[in-house]
């Protein structure tokens, strides 16, 4: 036996042969096809052994086909959600790059905050913004100023340049 030549070589059964009717059906009742021309296709159809024998009698015809003969349509994939993880490096350095620390230390910073309220190390850092809000407030009566230099201690923070603060 030798290698199949393609779809169209690829024989057909009753079920096939069966929908090729059908279709031819519809045509004729939709008044493509005269009487002597349906009921010869309708004979080819009946008597053909491949896909190619079954296409041939649709050439001429637009749609509706049988199903086997019209080709698959494949639906573009769904977009696929990709989370999105932190960048190693920002965007506006080089890789690898060294991180380039404050000359101010979040030590000194978070005493003067607690020691000293009304934004004194927030003008340490350069924050000047929440340094006056701080000072005009009364550092939310010292309550402020107290949480903000625990986290100034704790977890450090970022001076005016946008650099870490040393410990």
């Amino acid at each position: 036996m030798s290698a199949p030549g393609g779809p169209d070589s690829v024989r057909v059964g009753t079920t096939e042969r069966e929908d090729a009717m059908r279709a031819l059906g519809e045509h004729f009742a939709q008044g493509r096809l005269p009487m002597d021309e349906y009921e010869q296709r309708v004979g080819a159809a009946a008597d053909a052994v491949t896909r190619g024998d079954l296409r041939e009698l649709f050439t001429d015809l637009p749609a509706p086909h049988p199903p086997f003969l019209v080709p698959p349509t494949w639906a573009a994939p769904a977009p696929v959600a990709m989370p999105s993880y932190p960048q190693p490096y920002p965007p506006h350095m080089p890789a690898p790059y060294v991180e380039v620390y404050s000359h101010r230390s979040k030590v000194v910073a978070g005493l003067l905050q607690i020691l000293v309220p009304f934004g004194a190390g927030r003008f340490y850092t350069g924050h000047y913004g929440i340094a006056v809000a701080q000072l005009l407030t009364c550092g939310g009566f010292g309550i402020w100023c107290l949480i903000d230099g625990v986290v100034l201690l704790v977890s450090g923070g970022l001076d005016a340049e946008g650099r870490r603060l040393r410990d």
